[in-house]
């Protein structure tokens, strides 16, 4: 496994909610966690599949509560 280094410009609020969001102090620990949950996230396949999976289960979450 080669490892790279990558960078990206973040406004200040976007960095500190990420890390809010992902419970890091670290920036570095934060983006990691952030690519690594997008690169396993089933709704980050933007395409026909994706939205139809997401659309069942919010039915089937609307269904439960009835």
């Amino acid at each position: 496994m080669k490892i790279v280094h990558a960078q990206t410009v973040l406004t200040d609020e976007q960095l500190e909610a990420l890390k809010k969001k992902s419970n890091e102090s670290s920036t570095k620990d934060a983006l990691s966690i952030a690519v690594q949950h997008y690169l396993e996230c089933e709704y980050t396949d933007m395409n026909d599949e994706m939205w139809t999976r997401k659309l069942e289960k919010v039915v089937q979450k609307k269904n439960q509560k009835y």
